[in-house]
């Protein structure tokens, strides 16, 4: 019902009208649309109805504007959530808002997806034009830029049981999983604690849990970003705003490496694998009849939800190409491709954002440094070092090289539980030596590798190096400044981000020294028939058009693990390990392949009297997915006595139920062979 206000008259003779409405009328308006509860209709006192009057602009129906009159401008604060300039929508808590029905409708279009929160350029407002239905757009719920959840529940709507607020953990020896599906069931527990004869430094002396050097944790508050405009923005015509810690963005990241702040919450909660398997999609399948439980991590791992839709909303929202054209949409990618690259070094601890260098996957990286340090600095003599534990990526290009260059390519052995053997590895070094390049964890081992000591000789014997970090960059924390190698180079789709992308950080005055290896658009700054200027690092190893999408993903990606926290993730995993490897050792017929005292993820194991593609397709009949074969690294294989193997390998949101459930097949397997 909508109130009439209208003119009387005394004496038959008409009065001046009044004003269309009363201010004390107003004032109890405003007094019930601000005292209100969200979501709740305003309560209006006496003759004031509860639907305002249509001659309200912005209020009730939408009045048209007259040709030629623009909306009024956008009544929210600078950097307010909310966002136009017509229409109501509820305030939140720390607004200048009180709590109720507050103006200035939505610059994120009313939607099932919080499409503004899975950006990583922001916290700019994103533009919006009006539907031209007559209908004002309304805010669901205030969104900032950046998305300050755990798990997998929509912003503004909390979830049933959320990873932010894990119930209480019963007491368990495996750490802090709470319910019935991350516990061992009882009769492979029992298994545990006797240990396998063949592995008795398993029952003395569990695995070590991985080296995981703290770091000082962001201190500002939940990460989301002011929205202070910068006077001089910096990059392209996109305002510059002010994030905490003095970042400023949208801009180029600073040659220093200012961090951008991680979506998310600076203080992890609680590890939760039940909360963490919701966030991805695909571990709801079913195969053959069975859930899905993903063993082969180390051969790739699966996306959360987040990363799936921040590579959606690139698409749907920032596409074009980077570094170039004056436009809106080349200044949001390239915000996003070069915050994703800001992501990574931040992740890895690099000291300068312009030695992160983008490229296909941990093979490429490899390539790349082979094919341009390696061809500038490997001559005819000179010795390559790589270990006994690579992946066929990290031997083959050395080979090639050295065919090439007449160099000599020479092995560090590793011990019996499949450890290099440093002793010896320091009898290889000489004066001759110009490159060692290792693993810091086995693909088909789990082989923790000493790293810093193998990097810190190398450099003693006036070497290069390089760590292959595709199987740890999920697994641990990773500084490359602590490491101290060269170059280190890892996979995204083995960190939970997209696959064809990758990474090659290398020291500043090395990569500068590097030629390019690639040419073509965006390497160069100037070219003539007679001569090509290029580009400084990184984009003089980035030639043309690069995967921007599959970055921006891995950005995503990295958010997400520093969400639940990469220290959280190696305490859980190395409990996974150490029960998986004491459950399968205990079983008759497995040979456990790589006991090394220091392991991630990778449980390679054979059964006496069936092939390793026998147990994979039994394995795969009950929906567990595992590797069999030789996993692109036979002279480790051969090493051990074996060319194949079944390599189960974990992640964190594995469970102790899918080990049980490995486990049980195996043992079948086995008591069916002895009883055949």
């Amino acid at each position: 019902m909508v109130t009439t206000l209208s003119s009387t008259s005394t004496g038959g003779v008409p009065t001046a009208p009044e004003a269309p409405i009363d201010p004390a009328l107003l004032a109890r308006m405003a007094t019930a649309f601000f005292t209100a509860l969200p979501g709740q209709q305003p309560h209006f006192a006496g003759d004031v109805a509860a639907t305002p009057p249509a001659s309200v602009p912005g209020v009730g129906q939408a009045s048209p504007l007259p040709p030629g009159v623009q909306a009024p401008v956008n009544i929210a604060p600078a950097g307010s959530p909310l966002a136009s300039p017509a229409g109501f929508g509820p305030s939140v808590p720390g607004t200048p808002f009180p709590q109720g029905i507050v103006p200035g409708a939505n610059l994120i279009p009313a939607s099932p997806t919080p499409l503004a929160s899975l950006a990583h350029r922001a916290p700019a407002l994103l533009p919006h034009a009006p539907a031209g239905n007559g209908v004002p757009d309304t805010v669901s719920s205030a969104l900032p830029a950046y998305e300050p959840r755990f798990g997998s529940g929509v912003l503004g709507v909390p979830e049933a049981a959320t990873a932010a607020r894990p119930a209480a953990a019963t007491a368990s020896p495996f750490y802090f999983l709470a319910d019935q599906q991350g516990q061992p069931t009882p009769q492979v527990a029992s298994t545990a604690s006797r240990g396998p004869d063949a592995l008795d430094t398993l029952a003395h002396a569990p695995f070590a849990a991985p080296e995981v050097p703290r770091v000082s944790t962001p201190t500002a508050g939940s990460g989301v970003p002011s929205t202070v405009p910068s006077a001089e923005p910096k990059f392209y015509f996109v305002d510059a705003v002010v994030l905490p810690g003095g970042y400023t963005t949208p801009a180029h990241p600073t040659q220093a490496g200012a961090a951008v702040p991680q979506t998310g919450h600076s203080a992890h909660p609680a590890f939760d694998v039940h909360a963490v398997r919701r966030d991805f999609p695909v571990l709801q399948e079913r195969v053959n009849g069975r859930p899905l439980a993903w063993l082969d991590n180390a051969a790739t791992t699966h996306k959360p939800k987040s990363v799936i839709d921040r590579i959606a909303y690139f698409y749907e929202h920032e596409n074009s190409n980077i570094h170039r054209a004056a436009h809106e949409l080349a200044a949001r990618a390239t915000d996003a491709y070069e915050g994703a690259r800001e992501r990574v070094r931040r992740f890895i601890n690099a000291p300068d954002v312009n030695e992160v260098i983008f490229v296909r996957g941990t093979t490429e990286a490899i390539n790349l440094v082979a094919k341009s340090w390696g061809w500038q600095h490997i001559g005819e003599g000179d010795e390559i070092i790589v270990s006994n534990l690579e992946h066929h990526a990290n031997i083959v290009p050395w080979q090639q090289l050295a065919a090439a260059k007449g160099a000599k390519l020479r092995v560090i052995p590793v011990d019996d539980s499949g450890q290099v053997l440093l002793d010896e590895y320091q009898k290889l070094l000489n004066s001759r030596t110009k490159l060692v390049s290792v693993t810091q964890v086995s693909n088909a081992l789990g082989t923790v590798v000493p790293v810093k000591q193998i990097v810190e000789l190398a450099h003693r014997a006036g070497a290069k190096a390089l760590v292959d970090g595709a199987q740890s960059i999920s697994h641990m924390r990773v500084d490359v400044q602590d490491i101290g190698a060269d170059f280190f180079v890892f996979s995204g789709h083995k960190v939970f981000g997209p696959t064809g992308i990758g990474v090659v950080w290398g020291k500043r005055e090395v990569l500068e020294d590097m030629p390019p290896w690639q040419g073509g658009g965006n390497m160069i700054a100037d070219v003539t028939f007679e001569k090509t200027v290029f580009q400084p690092i990184p984009n003089k190893f980035e030639a043309g058009t690069g995967n921007i999408a599959d970055a921006v993903g891995l950005g995503a990606a990295i958010d997400y693990v520093n969400r639940i926290g990469i220290e959280n993730i190696a305490r859980y995993e190395h409990d996974l390990l150490v029960y998986g490897m004491q459950a399968l050792g205990d079983i008759r017929g497995v040979r456990l392949i790589g006991t090394a005292a220091d392991k991630a993820s990778v449980m390679s194991f054979t059964l006496a009297g069936y092939t390793t593609a026998e147990v994979g397709e039994a394995l795969n009949a009950e929906g567990i997915a595992v590797r069999t074969g030789h996993h692109c690294a036979q002279p480790i294989l051969r090493r051990m006595g074996v060319e194949t193997t079944v390599r189960p390998s974990l992640a964190f949101y594995n469970t102790f139920d899918e080990i049980d459930r490995l486990v049980s097949v195996v043992q079948r397997l086995s008591s069916q062979r002895r009883s055949g």
